[in-house]
């Protein structure tokens, strides 16, 4: 949580889109609800994207590694 304002701190999570043709990611802000379940910490989806899962939805997450070596956070299905 943030002392300074009172709400929690968001984590960066990868959200796929959908109708790119290949793999293609958005990084979103989202809260940690518990182990490996966030939340969406976004009300609208960025003009002419289509995420996988809507924004304010609660998801499960896994890490993943990029073809850069990076190893990230991203949505595979919604949490229950």
């Amino acid at each position: 949580m943030n002392r300074g304002t009172g709400r929690r701190m968001s984590d960066v999570i990868y959200m796929p889109l959908r109708d790119e043709g290949s793999d293609c990611w958005r990084p979103v802000h989202a809260d940690r609800v518990s182990d490996g379940i966030y939340e969406i910490a976004v009300d609208l989806e960025p003009g002419g994207e289509h995420w996988l899962f809507p924004p304010r939805s609660r998801v499960r997450c896994r890490e993943h590694v990029f073809v850069d070596g990076q190893a990230c956070l991203v949505a595979f299905e919604l949490a229950k």
